[in-house]
């Protein structure tokens, strides 16, 4: 039998290689994006921003993504 205490040890080591898993996962991804953000000097980003695109014309003719753009709640 395992005493609670070295039970207690075993789950903290579990949820703590679980959390440096999601961890490593998230950092990836943001590199990833970081990576293709860089790679297309950011193009992709403000690509649907054409005033041509005929998806916005019935909402608006903004830019869906506007980094300049000061958004209040």
């Amino acid at each position: 039998l395992f005493s609670l205490s070295l039970l207690q040890k075993w789950a903290l080591l579990a949820l703590s290689a679980c959390s440096i898993l999601c961890c490593l996962c998230c950092l990836l991804g943001l590199l990833v994006a970081i990576g293709l953000t860089l790679g297309n000097q950011g193009r992709a980003l403000l690509a649907p921003c054409s005033v041509a695109s005929a998806g916005l014309a019935p909402v608006s003719r903004e830019c869906p993504f506007d980094p300049t753009r000061v958004y209040m709640s």
